[in-house]
């Protein structure tokens, strides 16, 4: 019993350092972030020709999601790709760690991925997330037209047994 005590005075003593440090992060306020992600974009040198075409072809596969947002079919296929380049971004970060030098000024690939999870996987997940909501309003609008046509097919029979 007394290892019961023992143990749960442990876990009260760090679920309270543990809402001590949040609380002492958010009297902080946001400025640490902020002067972290302006570090992190300092430290890249964005007119890098690899770097560009990263960013154009984020851009492009934006395009390409928003003018094929009619045909489901291929947004789907697009989404799992998307997905699909996300669950590779730890192997492509290797690859990447290890060739560093052949395409790029200086190694930006850490052993964490997080470079790679900002400016690839990060754009991919908001690409993918664009794909799943036009999906989901596509499917709400399907419903919609699908019960209107069997309230009105219903309709009919109705009227054809009153005849």
């Amino acid at each position: 019993m007394e290892d019961l005590k023992a143990a749960m005075g442990e876990h009260m003593d760090q679920m309270a350092d543990l809402v001590e440090k949040l609380t002492a992060e958010f009297r902080s306020g946001i400025r640490p972030a902020y002067d972290n992600f302006i570090g992190f974009f300092h430290a890249i040198d964005w007119t890098e020709p690899w770097l560009m075409g990263l960013m154009l072809f984020h851009f492009v596969l934006l395009l390409i999601v928003i003018i094929s947002r009619k045909n489901i079919n291929f947004q789907m296929c697009l989404f799992l790709l998307a997905l699909a380049g996300v669950y590779f971004a730890e192997t492509l970060n290797n690859v990447l760690r290890d060739n560093w030098k052949s395409f790029a000024g200086q190694d930006y690939f850490d052993p964490r991925g997080l470079f790679l999870s900002v400016l690839w996987s990060g754009p991919l997940l908001v690409i993918a997330i664009i794909i799943l909501v036009n999906t989901l309003f596509s499917l709400c609008h399907l419903i919609v037209r699908w019960k209107r046509a069997e309230l009105r097919h219903r309709a009919r029979l109705s009227r054809n047994k009153e005849d």
